[in-house]
């Protein structure tokens, strides 16, 4: 048995407030959309409890967590209901929601792997169910808002990458015997620190070498039928 990061109940307060900081984010966009109180309520549920919802699901931990703990259901309402009536100032501290859900990325990637392990999942599929649950609940947030799943926008600042670097290093303190509390937290740290300067230095992942994109070549072609009709 894998030790734990920290005790059950810093755990569980630290899972309940990077559930939360995720369920505001579903419930802004739902605001943003112009989704009624039933649409906010369901953006923020799926937000902050998707990720660990699929990884549960996979590793047989059923019932999943989330349907085993009123605060885990309870307190996505809570962050709905704060951005139904308060969503301007939320909106204005969209800075300070976003280092918190770089924290809640980093915590939620390194206990996502350490859980699937323990549930008798190889090194690689433990890595793969991190990231899972750290972003799962963000790409059925955006697929349920008819949006291209952020993580696959090259436009966005890396997101994945930060929990999968995360994840990468549960796996490698597994697999060299040096998990411990310790070395649990700076993982979860690497993901929260990268993730963050990801964000001030808007690192992005690159695309397809020498690509050349359908909106340049569709502007090109047209430039050159004017040029014709032009001549």
């Amino acid at each position: 048995m894998l030790q734990q990061l920290f005790t059950p109940s810093v755990q569980h307060a630290l899972d309940l407030i990077g559930i939360f900081v995720f369920a505001i984010s579903g419930a802004l966009l739902a605001v943003r959309k112009n989704f009624d109180i039933f649409g906010i309520a369901v953006l923020a549920e799926v937000t902050a409890l998707g990720g660990g919802l699929i990884r549960d699901l996979v590793i047989g931990a059923v019932p999943p967590a989330a349907f085993t703990d009123l605060g885990y259901f309870l307190t996505p309402l809570l962050a709905a209901l704060l951005v139904f009536f308060l969503h301007p100032e939320v909106e204005r501290i969209q800075t300070g929601v976003n280092v918190f859900d770089a924290a809640g990325l980093g915590l939620f990637c390194v206990s996502g792997t350490t859980k699937a392990y323990e549930y008798g999942l190889g090194l690689t599929a433990s890595a793969a169910l991190g990231l899972a649950t750290a972003v799962g609940g963000g790409v059925l947030r955006d697929v349920l808002a008819n949006e291209v799943p952020s993580l696959l926008r090259w436009d966005r600042d890396l997101y994945a990458v930060p929990a999968m670097a995360g994840a990468a290093l549960v796996v490698l303190c597994i697999r060299y015997d040096t998990l411990t509390p310790l070395t649990s937290g700076l993982a979860a740290v690497a993901a929260f620190v990268l993730r963050l300067l990801a964000m001030h230095f808007h690192w992005r992942a690159p695309r397809a070498w020498n690509r050349r994109s359908s909106a340049v070549e569709a502007e090109e072609v047209e430039g050159g039928h004017r040029h014709k009709a032009t001549a």
